[in-house]
């Protein structure tokens, strides 16, 4: 275990009486950064929600470093966007765990949200009720609740999901960052082209590991019609990656030729 934060030993989980996944191993290492990639309904969700504790074990046990310490970003859709709260008091959530006043802050426990939300740029909107916050600030006040815990493992399900191109880049840039001060992070996503250039590990999940590795390793139409049940087109061009259902996509857009022009076009456009 010296190497490796945590590990699931021939997990089972479920609910009621359906299972989810059974006999699942899986390991996440110091430092990492990967994505949990799948289909709706195969299972992602659970296994965080085991990882975090929320769920208990069917079958198995999870090992992790003494005294771990978790973020969690969940859902948009999962939140109560009425309730009561301000951008602010979200974010002190985030702080139960380190100080023995709660719920009363600590002048220590207002410094730290204070420069949480100065980091994600959401001082402006501290006192703001959450429902009054755009898609990209309230994806934020989440992540700035999970950061603000000061974990060693963050986990975040859908964090792009339903926010802007720029909120989007600035969620990964930022994701990076942290990556790169020594955070382990582990995003469960259902968007391979951004992952595909952005995320150096890749772990396809339904209802159980189907593979893991680089992403250049694991998304290929083999492993991804074995992961998402479709017949699925990856096409590479120096590094660019494009990975589309082959249902969903026009034939003269799945002809190698086109895309290496259009890819050199994209390419030239950007750099210019």
């Amino acid at each position: 275990m010296a190497d490796v934060l945590l590990t699931l030993h021939g997990v089972s989980a479920g609910y009621a009486s359906q299972a989810v996944f059974t006999d699942l191993d899986l390991s996440l290492h110091p430092g990492q950064f990967a994505a949990l990639v799948g289909p709706t309904g195969g299972g992602k969700s659970t296994l965080l929600q085991l990882i975090l504790g929320l769920l208990p074990c069917t079958a198995g046990h999870i090992q992790h470093l003494p005294q771990m310490t978790m973020g969690y970003v969940p859902q948009r859709a999962m939140i109560d966007w009425q309730f009561p709260v301000t951008a602010a008091q979200v974010v002190l959530m985030g702080r139960y765990r380190h100080t023995s006043y709660w719920p009363w802050p600590t002048p220590a426990d207002r410094r730290a949200v204070a420069e949480m939300l100065d980091l994600l740029g959401l001082t402006p909107y501290a006192k703001r009720h959450i429902s009054q916050l755009s898609g990209g600030q309230q994806q934020r006040v989440f992540l700035a609740r999970a950061l603000v815990a000061r974990p060693q493992l963050l986990l975040l399900d859908e964090p792009t999901t339903g926010v802007d191109l720029k909120t989007q880049h600035d969620i990964l840039h930022l994701l990076h960052r942290l990556n790169r001060e020594g955070m382990t992070i582990l995003l469960a996503t259902h968007d391979l082209n951004t992952i595909a250039s952005h995320v150096p590990w890749v772990i396809c999940f339904q209802q159980g590991l189907i593979a893991e590795g680089p992403p250049e390793d694991v998304f290929t139409p083999t492993i991804l019609r074995q992961t998402y049940n479709a017949e699925m087109v990856v096409l590479r061009h120096d590094d660019i990656t494009v990975i589309a259902n082959r249902s969903l996509t026009h034939p003269h857009v799945a002809q190698q030729g086109t895309l290496a022009h259009r890819g050199r076009s994209v390419r030239d456009s950007v750099r210019r």
